[in-house]
């Protein structure tokens, strides 16, 4: 059963942790793990096969977080669902933490791959989603990569590997924000015809609203089940939730100030002491 109205809560709640999380570093990434806040938290709360009890086991689905300095988004649902105490939230990016700026599978439970250089996180999911097709597991495996690193070129050579060797139980997620360090992603170095291109690679191409949580789970829940390819494209805006962040790509990396915290936490439901 998908209780949407427990979906929806739950990421106001985890936007509101990666926040706190972000302010009291200092640092981070607020923008773009506010735009992909509802994709993961339809994966973690409904979509994938995971038991944080027991976060090696070889059955589990894997996620690849390949854009992964929205680091803090994915700490803060780890958090929550009991794969580390919580108040290692409060040493976020801290040398002598478990939570670095970027995913680290060696240093964080949960953490299924080290990312943090774009345009790497496509490959080794290649090789989990192969691996486990040749282990006859029924796990896939996802991976959410951010549109800027698009412009990477080994993002398009693990896509012609994966449509190569057929592995259907791989989905890469897009978070389209259409914004990156240094602006729209149009400006920069245009990816459209996006979802041409895609399927001219031989995916197929499922665009859906990504803050849409019936559709994200709709999409997610359905894919990496069939004998075909599917690559999802998840309409999203940078800085979700906040209204000063979205559509803003100086929030890229930005941590909020005081005054800005506090108004972001009051405009996500929240309380500040």
């Amino acid at each position: 059963m998908i209780d949407i109205r427990f979906l929806n809560e739950k990421a106001r709640q985890i936007r509101r942790d990666l926040l706190t999380t972000i302010y009291k570093a200092q640092a981070g990434h607020p923008g773009g793990s506010l735009s992909a806040t509802d994709l993961l938290v339809a994966l973690y709360y409904q979509v994938m096969t995971i038991d944080p009890k027991e976060p090696s086991r070889e059955s589990r689905d894997r996620f690849i977080l390949s854009k992964g300095h929205a680091s803090a988004l994915l700490y803060a649902i780890l958090a929550d669902k009991g794969y580390f105490d919580p108040d290692h939230l409060n040493r976020f990016r801290q040398i002598s933490g478990i939570l670095q700026g970027h995913p680290d599978m060696k240093k964080t439970p949960g953490v299924d791959m080290t990312t943090g250089s774009l345009g790497q996180g496509l490959s080794p999911g290649c090789g989990m989603a192969w691996a486990a097709r040749k282990l006859g597991l029924s796990a896939r495996v996802f991976v959410l990569l951010g549109d800027g690193e698009l412009d990477e070129g080994q993002v398009w050579e693990a896509l012609m590997f994966a449509a190569h060797h057929k592995l259907t139980n791989l989905v890469p997620i897009i978070d389209r924000n259409c914004l990156q360090l240094d602006g729209d992603t149009e400006a920069v170095l245009s990816l459209e015809p996006l979802a041409d291109k895609l399927q001219a690679f031989g995916w197929k191409v499922h665009e859906i609203d990504g803050h849409d949580m019936s559709e994200i789970v709709s999409a997610l829940s359905a894919a990496g089940n069939h004998d075909r390819l599917d690559i999802v494209i998840a309409r999203t805006v940078k800085g979700k939730g906040v209204s000063f962040m979205e559509h803003q790509a100086g929030w890229h990396g930005q941590a909020p100030d005081a005054a800005e915290y506090k108004y972001a936490m009051i405009e996500l439901g929240g309380e500040v002491s």
